[in-house]
């Protein structure tokens, strides 16, 4: 039997909601239609004088080279956190999953590292792989490795993809961990007697019974690359060497923060919007429909 709330006035809804909507709109719809609006406008570095210039920062920014290699970047980068940071997290919930001695322990101890603040996250990497002064850095150099992520593009990239992973597992593996545990026992112990062994167990029964879990982390960490990696790029690597780490939303922050090109800023940070909003709808259009509810 569905129960409803009915209110005595017709008011009290509307007062509840409004700090929640007030919030949505001055932190969300507000500066959402500022760099809209701004994408479309020109000024000068000191904002004293604005000319309306239609498509042309759209035109001139997708015309730049330099623009479709922070694309290219943005794409390697996005691919690589959600990959592995999924792939990693998953490993680890199927193996803390398992009925073994402190198990509890180590599932705080994998969940600590979401707590961490990005930047935080970027510096212990440094203490780790910093060419002269991180411990497996001076290793690999000492092992004959020539590393230094500070000169070289690739190993930048892979620093960067690594540590935004890194910060990301522990929040894919609350997550798969959950969902492994609400998989029924029964199913699981019933495809054991009919001979399936554990690969072809997790394959066939306990990866389809988790798509729901592993789309909507899919759809997170996605945007979370996209968005949420700032700190981790800027404490690492800056968007260097040679901008081969930088990314969208770092590219979006030079241009308005460094180089006060507001118009040309906003005009990225559409792109980058409508990127993110095209890349959700493909999901939920066409990978939603291999997930099992």
């Amino acid at each position: 039997m569905d129960r409803k709330v009915v209110f005595k006035q017709r008011l009290l809804p509307y007062l509840l909601l409004a700090p929640q909507l007030l919030i949505t709109i001055v932190f969300f719809f507000w500066p959402a239609g500022q760099a809209v609006w701004f994408a479309f406008l020109r000024q000068d570095a000191f904002g004293i004088r604005t000319t309306f210039v239609g498509f042309e920062n759209f035109a001139e920014l997708l015309a730049d080279p330099l623009y479709l290699e922070t694309i290219r970047n943005t794409a390697v980068f996005c691919i690589g956190v959600t990959a592995i940071a999924l792939s990693v997290a998953l490993l680890l919930a199927v193996l803390a999953d398992r009925q073994i001695r402190g198990a509890g322990g180590y599932r705080i101890l994998l969940i600590w590292p979401y707590a961490i603040a990005p930047a935080v996250a970027a510096v212990l990497w440094i203490f780790l792989f910093h060419p002269q002064i991180g411990l497996i850095g001076r290793a690999l150099n000492g092992a004959g490795i020539a590393w230094d992520y500070k000169l070289n593009g690739d190993q930048a990239m892979l620093m960067v993809i690594l540590a935004s992973a890194w910060k990301q597992v522990s929040y894919n593996f609350i997550f798969f961990l959950a969902g492994l545990q609400s998989i029924p026992k029964s199913v699981l112990e019933a495809a054991a007697i009919d001979g399936a062994r554990s690969v072809r167990r997790f394959w066939t029964i306990t990866f389809p019974l988790l798509s729901p879990t592993t789309f909507f982390l899919l759809v997170v960490n996605l945007v979370y690359a996209f968005f949420d990696t700032f700190g981790v790029i800027d404490a690492l690597t800056k968007g260097g060497p040679a901008k081969a780490t930088e990314t969208l939303i770092y590219r979006a922050y030079v241009d308005g923060r460094v180089n006060l090109d507001l118009g040309m800023s906003s005009a990225q940070s559409v792109v980058l919007m409508l990127v993110v909003i095209l890349l959700t709808a493909i999901q939920f259009r066409f990978i939603e429909r291999r997930v099992h509810y």
